[in-house]
């Protein structure tokens, strides 16, 4: 069996569906959930969340023992957390970060991310189909890396 995909997502990721409809949508983590299972194909994957940033950090230690890649949403993390820098910094698997909304467009403090100097490559502000893309991102850096 191949080693599985990993999707790590932060703080409250799990009121998907809920929470500020009109930033985020109505779509809820379980049906992200699906969506990068299905788009995985073959690929297993380990779909975690928590508001918990300790357990995200314990998370992306063992995506790098037990993951071909991984994939973080580290929502209010992406802007404050250097524990997820430093964590994500010593991985030797691919890394894509994710969000569902642009960043970039939103608020100045979310202007600065911790993650994106450690990561291959960021997909941000498509909603869902952020993570669908972050999914064929990762697989396919880490198709590039076998012999």
């Amino acid at each position: 069996m191949s080693k599985p995909l990993y999707v790590l997502n932060g703080p409250n990721l799990n009121l998907l569906g809920t929470r500020e409809p009109e930033v985020y949508g109505r779509t809820t983590l379980a049906e992200i959930e699906a969506a990068c299972c299905a788009r995985a194909d073959n690929t297993p994957v380990v779909f975690r969340q928590s508001n918990i940033e300790g357990e995200l950090v314990d998370w992306i230690q063992e995506a790098g023992r037990e993951a071909c890649a991984l994939i973080i949403n580290p929502a209010a993390y992406t802007h404050t957390s250097v524990a997820l820098h430093d964590a994500l910094k010593t991985l030797d698997i691919p890394v894509i970060e994710c969000h569902l909304s642009n960043p970039l467009a939103r608020e100045a403090f979310r202007h600065h991310s911790f993650v994106t100097p450690v990561a291959d490559g960021m997909i941000s502000g498509l909603g869902p189909k952020s993570y669908e893309l972050a999914v064929d991102a990762a697989l396919s850096l880490v198709a590039r890396r076998v012999p």
